[in-house]
């Protein structure tokens, strides 16, 4: 049997000669390194959120310098959501504790 089936990485049949085995030991050695490495990539979580908040912060900055009154009112906005936020909670928790 000397032809290989559909697909199969040597058409004429695996290679006899060493250098060409080596070859593509050599080959096979470079894509499983560079599979890994891509693995390791997208299974760094701690790396993904840094560059994920460093882009987050460039683009507040960015649109900050591009609009200065539009961030800061947004800011304002926030924090006043928040504030807000903090009092309704308190009223609720005392309404229910002198029930």
């Amino acid at each position: 049997m000397t032809d290989a089936a559909p697909g199969h990485p040597f058409p004429g049949g695996p290679p006899t000669d060493p250098a060409t085995i080596q070859a593509e030991i050599e080959a096979t050695r470079e894509r499983l390194g560079q599979t890994l490495d891509e693995l390791h990539a997208r299974l760094d979580v701690p790396s993904r959120a840094r560059e994920r908040a460093y882009r987050v912060r460039d683009t507040a900055v960015e649109t900050y310098r591009e609009s200065p009154p539009a961030v800061v009112g947004g800011v304002v906005a926030l924090v006043t959501l928040g504030a807000g936020l903090m009092v309704w909670r308190r009223k609720r928790a005392t309404r229910r504790r002198k029930r």
